[in-house]
């Protein structure tokens, strides 16, 4: 069966996101108040298109929210993308909401807020711009070639079982070590005290394919 996706608001962000969410096999319905941004994006097959305001509780109605798998609020204010997640999760029982902020200071509050996962267009420009920095340092010393080595990105939601836990206190595979935590702004090599908190992003760096077994561990999910 396949799982459902909500998509509210963004217009080019949006239709990058149906086209990816759907070749991962998801039903993708997208909400937006723009009636010309609607009719582009009707021509998207297998995108189900509802013109209206997500923030009101009638129109997530209509897009069958209450059976949705994820909503995720793109629009260009933040205090709608918070309604939109806060109303997924407490009138529609949401299990998992997704919110772009244009203000990164908003990043805790949304989390605070109970939204699953708090997206940054700064901070993400940012968090590139440092992890290919970092990322070209790796390789200077460590043979990627071959498939030795394998370098992945886990971002830290507010359920995963290991936030407020200290490295040392996770179980991860020996194979396996966390080379580096996004933090909003910041990047920093952790140590064994450095605790792990919601909306952190971990560079982990693994060796024989062990990066699964350590995502789960990080996330809960498999």
């Amino acid at each position: 069966m396949k799982k459902r996706a909500i998509i509210v608001g963004g217009f080019h962000k949006a239709i990058a996101l149906s086209n990816s969410l759907i070749k991962k096999n998801y039903n993708v319905t997208v909400i937006n108040n723009d009636y010309q941004n609607c009719l582009s994006m009707a021509e998207i097959e297998d995108v189900a298109v509802i013109n209206g305001d997500g923030t009101k509780p009638y129109v997530l109605e209509d897009a069958n929210a209450q059976n949705a798998d994820i909503v995720i609020a793109l629009t260009q204010r933040d205090d709608d993308n918070l309604v939109v997640c806060q109303l997924c999760k407490k009138k529609f029982n949401v299990s998992r909401t997704v919110s772009l902020v244009n203000d990164p200071k908003k990043t805790e509050f949304f989390y605070q807020m109970g939204i699953d996962s708090v997206v940054c267009a700064v901070n993400a420009i940012a968090n590139i711009i440092e992890q290919q920095a970092f990322l070209k340092g790796i390789t200077a010393f460590i043979p990627i070639g071959e498939g030795r080595i394998s370098i992945a990105e886990v971002p830290i939601q507010g359920t995963a079982p290991v936030i407020g836990k200290k490295l040392w206190e996770i179980d991860l595979p020996k194979e396996v070590i966390i080379g580096c935590i996004l933090r909003g702004e910041k990047s920093m090599i952790p140590r064994g005290d450095t605790r792990i908190l919601a909306g952190d992003m971990l560079v982990l760096i693994s060796s024989d394919n062990q990066e699964v077994a350590a995502i789960k561990e990080l996330t809960g999910r498999s």
